[in-house]
């Protein structure tokens, strides 16, 4: 069995002993044998391929190999700044290679006018190339080139301590060479295997560790890709599956005088087909008897608000109370602002509870929500404190979730003896592959309409030698009254980075632009003091606010007409996104000037050219998880799964994503007894007990703790 030889001690490896195990388990989480086989190189090298020093060109290589003769070593530097530099020449170029520490020995070591091959990624410093601490093999031509080779991602403690790439590589060898290792049992059940064309796991680990060539490689890692996001799916699924089973939600039945009268006579602007699609579902999630939990994903602008406005009218036309949860002070008066506005007209009584709220009116506040007086609460995280209590929530909305911790949004929960119906909303659109895993435990709603009168913001890139022609823009905007958001990457100047702060910033626009009013605002502001210079800009009282990305979410200034963003450069497409959707919110033409260096990166080009290209979030999202990878997407660490995957990639990986759902799809509907999870309290062999908390586990968490405990002989 798999686990008579995997679940083995570290220490017991040959080579490993007590203090090495202690080392790995710190530094890499590796106490098993199991533990070591799942932990991949990061990358793979061709070392078949000798380079010559005249290949290298340029300032970003890879990892290579060089085969020649170090003709001198010497010490360079004083004191902890000391160095040992061999000069290594190919016979026609030379190079320099660096050690930083353990000098003396390694200059015992190599000799000069021997033949070495040195293995490492070349830097440029001063117009010389130079590797710092090579891997250095004595050059054995009756040796064949050892050909692909993986790079392991090590910490500079197991370095310091002896434990480097080739050591690594030797334990992992070690592994290998064990008798069974090559009939150590499948996690995946046969079927899956067969019918998935896969190669199997005994083979795939040792290939994805020692390959023997590209095209083994590729099958051992697509192998391994659906290993990882078969149990990820499985275990969302069979989450979902369990939550729908069990948790009853209130039954909304009808629609009464509120939701009537508003839709009919207050309705300040007619309904896209998108939001009147997107309200049927939620009507529909609400009166069948089960809890809703409902994601509603739409662009800035496109009328979300709205859609969860209405809803909680259903909610209180059934005798219920509704509740939205903003993250921040700002969004939530925003909210509280709009809310109050339609809801005044109804006659519906409104309140707003945040950090600021005063102890008088907290204690007004909860009085009125227990007697049953309130029905609509707004207000950040101060929602979900213990001593908020309802009389009877019936509907919960948490607004830009991503921003809310798993279980701060579980605590939503516990506001009544039936968990209340809940729709969550973000403006930050996310891809299809990610949403069917993050989010695979909710229904799915999108508002893919923005409404009529709307026109697209146009994007322009912009140089630091085209600033007149951007003040220009600004100066003929400023004179037809509009407003402007200036946003830097930075409060302060700092000497480390070459970026524009928002002082130096503010500075030169009081400058240039003396004849109109200036606000600001950042992150290290007072509330108090952030709000005054919010309302200036809110109220056109200040008609250029300088800021950071504290904007980001919760302003809306339809007069505002032209964003500017400080080396755009610095921040994802996401983000660049949810900014330039503070403005277009009016009826006149908006701008979005990214500025940025002329010498920037060709990527770095490229990725901003496709803000200039779409103004479709769902497709800059999709642009942003390729290129940065979903685990650096704002957000996603908190929304449901932590995307430190092993080898699987939510961006690139969409067709195994698929497959591996699919299987895990026939897996439960072909063993829905066996494969339910486990209550809270229960323990069991064959089962993981689930929690909202416990989707945060990673994919190899998964098959380790799930996946090892199931004899799939047993299991259809």
């Amino acid at each position: 069995m798999m686990a008579d030889i995997l679940s083995s001690d570290i220490k017991f490896l040959k080579g490993v002993g007590d203090a090495r195990a202690a080392l790995l388990e710190a530094e890499l989480g590796i106490s098993t044998f199991r533990d070591l086989v799942y932990s991949f190189p990061s990358r793979y090298v061709d070392r078949s391929k000798f380079y010559s020093i005249a290949d290298l060109q340029g300032s970003e290589l890879p990892a290579l190999q060089i085969k020649g003769r170090f003709i001198k070593f010497y010490e360079d530097g004083e004191g902890e700044r000391k160095r040992l530099i061999g000069v290594f020449t190919d016979g026609r170029l030379f190079m320099e290679t660096v050690w930083f520490s353990k000098i003396k020995t390694i200059a015992s070591i190599y000799k000069v006018n021997e033949e070495y091959v040195i293995f490492g990624r070349p830097s440029l410093y001063r117009g010389k190339y130079s590797i710092a601490h090579p891997e250095v093999e004595r050059f054995d031509p009756t040796k064949p080139p050892c050909g692909l080779r993986g790079i392991y991602p090590l910490t500079e403690q197991l370095r310091k301590r002896g434990i480097g790439v080739r050591k690594f590589q030797e334990l992992v060898g070690k592994l290998f060479e064990l008798p069974g290792m090559d009939r150590v049992a499948d996690p995946l059940p046969r079927e899956i295997v067969e019918r998935y064309g896969l190669m199997p796991f005994p083979e795939a680990v040792r290939e994805m560790h020692l390959p023997s060539d590209q095209e083994k490689l590729a099958a051992a890692m697509r192998r391994m890709k659906f290993e990882e996001l078969f149990y990820v799916e499985l275990h969302i699924l069979r989450f979902a599956r369990s939550r729908g089973a069990r948790t009853p939600g209130y039954v909304f039945p009808r629609i009464g005088d509120l939701f009537n009268g508003f839709y009919f006579r207050e309705l300040p602007f007619e309904l896209t087909g998108a939001q009147k699609r997107v309200l049927k579902e939620i009507r529909n999630d609400m009166r069948s008897g089960r809890q809703m939990n409902r994601l509603l994903q739409g662009d800035v602008g496109c009328g979300k608000t709205m859609v969860a406005f209405m809803s909680i009218l259903m909610a209180l036309d059934n005798g219920f109370q509704g509740a939205i949860m903003a993250p921040t002070e700002i969004l939530a008066a925003q909210h509280y602002e709009t809310i109050s506005a339609w809801a005044g007209r109804l006659g519906i009584r409104v309140a707003l509870l945040t950090g600021s709220t005063t102890a008088a009116r907290r204690r007004e506040i909860h009085a009125d929500l227990l007697d049953g007086s309130l029905q609509i609460l707004v207000g950040t995280h101060a929602l979900i404190e213990e001593n908020v209590r309802f009389r009877s929530l019936g509907l919960a909305v948490i607004d830009e979730q991503h921003r809310f911790g798993v279980a701060q949004r579980a605590k939503m929960w516990k506001k009544g003896v039936v968990p209340p119906h809940v729709l969550i909303m973000t403006a930050t659109p996310i891809p299809r592959t990610l949403a069917m895993t993050v989010y695979g435990d909710l229904e799915v709603s999108v508002i893919d309409e923005l409404p009529p009168g709307r026109k697209p913001v146009e994007t322009f890139l912009r140089y630091d030698d085209n600033r007149m022609e951007v003040d220009r823009m600004i100066f003929s905007q400023l004179r037809e009254g509009r407003q402007i958001y200036m946003v830097y990457p930075l409060i302060h100047e700092n000497e480390k980075l070459s970026l524009k702060s928002l002082e130096e910033g503010r500075k030169r626009v009081e400058e240039v632009f003396s004849d109109w009013r200036i606000c600001f605002v950042h992150g290290q502001m007072k509330p108090a003091e952030k709000d005054h210079q919010m309302e200036l800009f809110v109220s056109g009282n200040a008609q250029i606010m300088v800021a950071t990305t504290v904007i980001e979410v919760g302003v809306n200034v339809p007069n505002a007409s032209v964003m500017v963003i400080e080396n755009a450069e610095r921040f994802g497409l996401s983000q660049l996104h949810q900014l330039r959707g503070r403005v277009g919110r009016g009826a006149d033409k908006s701008y979005c000037v990214l500025m940025t260096h002329k010498n920037a990166s060709g990527d770095t080009m490229k990725r901003l050219r496709i803000m200039t290209e779409t103004n479709d979030g769902f497709l800059v999202s999709e642009a942003d998880m390729k290129i940065r990878g979903p685990g650096d997407m704002e957000g996603t660490q908190q929304s449901g799964l932590a995307f430190n995957l092993k080898v699987a990639s939510l961006a690139r990986d969409g067709e195994i994503l698929a497959r591996a759902r699919g299987a895990a799809l026939e897996v439960l509907a072909s063993n829905p007894g066996r494969l339910a999870p486990a209550s809270r309290s229960e323990k069991t062999g064959g089962t993981l007990a689930l929690s909202e908390e416990s989707l945060v586990l990673t994919g190899y968490e998964l098959a380790r703790r799930f996946a090892h405990t199931v004899d799939w002989s047993e299991i259809s």
